[in-house]
């Protein structure tokens, strides 16, 4: 098939963003009468899932502090919910186990959970936290843990199968999804900023409507958009901060345990809720007892058949080289420099020994292979999704990817019909009206 010149709707980023762009899109022009799939065409430098979707661990939560994120997420639990098998989604339920310094957020969050309507269970105290998760798991042992949040709804999904489902029910309807092209640039046009074409390494494809979805790469398609490397943010006290950083990038630590994925099942011999586990309890170390911290720390884990083995991850770092310095390609685990480190498997496994008995001196079975990969986040943490020069879309999901499948059924919908009310409260404008969500008091920088 020849390389295309044109197309109405042209989706850079084959990965979780991009390719339910491209379904949703296609399946609403055809139900307007407007066109169809063959409308659309997604491409990517790499191919499907080549990205920070086809590393990602896969958690689907709703635990989120903030009403806008609870909501958004909500409604792409119910995109999970709408094709499970497709999307490889495992609907097991998550769970939030915290201590007293996060209490009252967490009580917020069940109570806003309950408003709209997502079913989970909270439990307060000390003593009865301890005895829900020991009707769980017999060996439980995790200290200083007061309240434990636990969705009923969400769980994880499989980070290629799903994609590549994905990418089957959009190429269905007519959706071409074309690899191995590199974006080099954008032509703008004469009489307007609108974006004319996308130029490549394969020719220059002409386009009435832009969308950009490519997770940490987002920071070279905005220099290409022409647009600004800093912001102005009004603080909530009405402080304008300016020269903000639009970009930062964080080094994300994940790694898989080498057990069979059954040595962490339930009480019952069921698959378990995906963990998190955040604690001011001091954490010491599984070999040989020393402290590794006694400040708030954090983890999160699942059985995965995928992965083989328990999967997961703690928090990440910041990276301190210079926005425009940081070496995104080559992504993940192909990364010389952006890797889980020596440090991350020593706490996160002695932290899966610190919450079950059963992971007591088993960190000789670690896999040893390179994990993790690096996430672009914006100034505030949370994603803007807006768009720019008249006509190009920017997914920017600062790191909350993966789990945001419904993102692109709201994009496809605000590109035929108006905005979504959803997607109202990421709008970068949001940073100059001081627009802001709120903060927790996770340690994770995306909470």
């Amino acid at each position: 098939m020849a390389f295309p010149d044109s197309s109405r709707y042209v989706i850079i980023g084959a990965g979780i963003h991009g390719l339910s762009t491209a379904l949703h899109l296609a399946q609403a022009l055809e139900a307007r009468g407007q066109g169809g799939g063959k409308d659309v065409l997604v491409i990517d430098k790499g191919g499907i899932a080549a990205g920070a979707s086809g590393i990602a661990c896969g958690v689907v939560r709703n635990n989120y502090f903030q009403p806008a994120m609870r909501e958004l997420m909500a409604h792409s639990v119910a995109v999970w919910e709408s094709d499970p098998k497709a999307y490889s989604y495992h609907p097991v339920g998550y769970m939030q186990i915290s201590p007293e310094v996060m209490h009252e957020d967490v009580a917020s969050i069940y109570k806003q959970q309950q408003a709209i309507g997502y079913e989970s269970v909270f439990i307060e105290g000390a003593g009865d936290s301890d005895r829900y998760m020991k009707g769980l798991f017999d060996d439980w042992q995790a200290k200083g843990i007061t309240s434990v949040l636990h969705e009923k709804k969400g769980g994880y999904a499989n980070n290629t199968a799903a994609l590549y489902g994905l990418a089957g029910k959009a190429e269905a309807l007519g959706v071409r999804v074309l690899t191995g092209v590199t974006v080099t640039g954008f032509e703008f046009g004469h009489n307007s900023e609108a974006v004319a074409a996308v130029e490549t390494d394969k020719g220059r494809i002409a386009c009435d409507q832009l969308v950009i979805g490519t997770g940490p790469w987002v920071r070279d398609f905005w220099d290409m958009l022409e647009l600004p490397k800093s912001v102005a943010i009004k603080g909530k006290d009405g402080t304008l901060h300016e020269d903000v950083p639009m970009w930062r990038y964080w080094q994300l630590e994940e790694g898989v345990l080498g057990v069979e994925p059954g040595t962490l099942t339930t009480n019952d011999g069921a698959m378990p809720p995906v963990m998190h586990v955040d604690t001011d309890a001091p954490l010491h170390s599984d070999v040989d007892g020393s402290l590794i911290t006694d400040q708030l720390w954090g983890i999160y884990y699942k059985p995965d058949f995928h992965f083989n083995g328990v999967q997961g991850g703690a928090s990440p770092y910041e990276v301190t080289t210079p926005v425009d310095d940081v070496a995104i390609d080559p992504y993940g685990p192909s990364s010389p420099e952006f890797v889980a480190s020596p440090e991350f498997v020593h706490m996160w496994c002695s932290a899966l020994a610190h919450c079950h008995k059963r992971f007591e001196g088993k960190i000789g079975l670690y896999k040893k292979e390179p994990s993790g990969g690096i996430g672009c986040f914006t100034p505030d943490s949370f994603p803007v999704f807006d768009r720019f020069r008249e006509n190009a879309y920017v997914i920017a999901d600062s790191n909350h990817g993966y789990k945001m499948i419904g993102v692109g059924k709201l994009v496809a919908e605000e590109m035929l019909n108006g905005t979504p009310e959803l997607l109202k409260p990421f709008r970068f404008s949001r940073y100059a009206e001081g627009d802001l969500h709120p903060v927790s008091h996770s340690p994770f920088p995306w909470s």
